[in-house]
């Protein structure tokens, strides 16, 4: 009984979303533009269907190029647009 009460809590499961997406533009300062692709059904035809939304995203550093995957996170508005700040760079 001592070892259950000595196991460490489970780590705090952040609320914030998190998308995967392809950089298409970085043309301003520290903010890139992410296109994510959602697969859902089609809510008639339950086909499946592609939806895209572009994200403005806060790039501090300024290090993700066109065509790179990056992961974004939701967090508070940063400007009129910015919503989603750069999380993870996947592939380059």
């Amino acid at each position: 009984m001592s070892e259950s009460s000595q196991e460490a809590a489970p780590a705090a499961t952040s609320n914030r979303k998190t998308r995967v997406g392809v950089v298409v533009s970085n043309k301003m300062e520290k903010t890139i533009v992410v296109e994510y692709v959602a697969r859902v059904p089609h809510p008639k035809f339950n086909k499946i269907v592609k939806r895209s939304k572009k994200f403005y995203v806060h790039d501090e550093k300024g290090e993700a190029t066109i065509g790179d995957r990056v992961r974004i996170i939701e967090t508070k508005p940063l400007s009129k647009l910015k919503r989603w700040a750069l999380d993870q760079i996947l592939s380059h």
